[in-house]
């Protein structure tokens, strides 16, 4: 009898995507040891929304006039500021984690010089660090919606979707912030993703006055920031102005993740493997 070879099947590609997701758990658990003693690090990294939250929200906010929403109902002033506040501590956790830790690691410690020597390789360091940014990063959303809560700041019981909302912004200020990071060579390259791009994002993006404010030309740029995009989101969560062009902002954030993730894996694949 002749014996009939049989062709394996080929690897699935969501296998892999899965074997990619269990090995990078071994990069997560190594950021935890690493921050096991210096856990105030990230803690610090919640009160900035915060102070801003006080000082504008409720401080500049006492003497500013209702804000009027669509739909006809008057909020206070704190109450529109909070969600976009909370949007960007999501951002602050990724942007923190992927930009400096990251480029030391690639630059300075050769940190995945060493990862590559394991069987994990750049997926696995890539999603690894996509986690951990985002661990990081939920836990201030988490921090920062208790104290919204506590000040009567929730209008909605659609606000029970602004903390998954806010791990898909993140997801997306991660993948940036890696891509980000695998181009900039030295320190002081620090200034470009941060005073060009970060502050006036931040300043931009519908965080303290509604965009209507704003020349036309100026609300074209603002709906380009995938800022804006989580503002509108977590602020319509927050205060129940639910509308169809929600979705938008949604595709929007998720298609800027991937776009930005594959940069990220090319990039650092070609910084790493020489």
């Amino acid at each position: 009898m002749t014996a009939i070879a049989r062709r394996a099947p080929a690897p699935s590609p969501l296998g892999g995507v899965v074997r990619s997701l269990l090995r990078s758990r071994r990069l997560v658990e190594r950021n935890l040891l690493v921050y096991r003693h210096t856990w105030i690090v990230i803690v610090s990294g919640f009160f900035e929304p915060l102070f801003y939250l006080l000082g504008i929200g409720l401080g500049l906010g006492s003497i500013v006039p209702p804000i009027k929403l669509a739909d006809g109902r008057e909020i206070a002033y704190a109450a529109f500021v909070a969600p976009a506040l909370l949007a960007q501590s999501s951002m602050n956790g990724a942007i923190a984690e992927t930009i400096f830790n990251v480029f030391f690691k690639l630059n300075f410690s050769h940190t995945y010089d060493a990862i590559l020597a394991t069987p994990l390789g750049i997926r696995e360091i890539a999603i690894g660090e996509l986690i951990w940014s985002l661990i990081r990063g939920t836990l201030y959303c988490i921090a920062f919606l208790g104290v919204m809560v506590a000040m009567g700041l929730v209008l909605s019981p659609w606000a029970v979707l602004i903390i998954p909302t806010t791990v898909l912004l993140g997801a997306a200020f991660s993948a940036a912030g890696l891509a980000a990071s695998s181009f900039l060579r030295t320190v002081q390259d620090f200034d470009l993703p941060f005073g060009l791009v970060v502050m006036p994002m931040f300043l931009f993006s519908g965080t303290f006055f509604p965009i209507e404010v704003y020349p036309m030309p100026i609300q074209w740029l603002m709906e380009l920031t995938p800022l804006y995009h989580g503002v509108v989101l977590v602020r319509a969560l927050s205060l129940g102005t639910i509308e169809p062009r929600l979705l938008l902002d949604l595709a929007y954030l998720v298609v800027f993740c991937g776009i930005c993730l594959t940069i990220c894996m090319r990039q650092m694949g070609r910084k790493l493997i020489k």
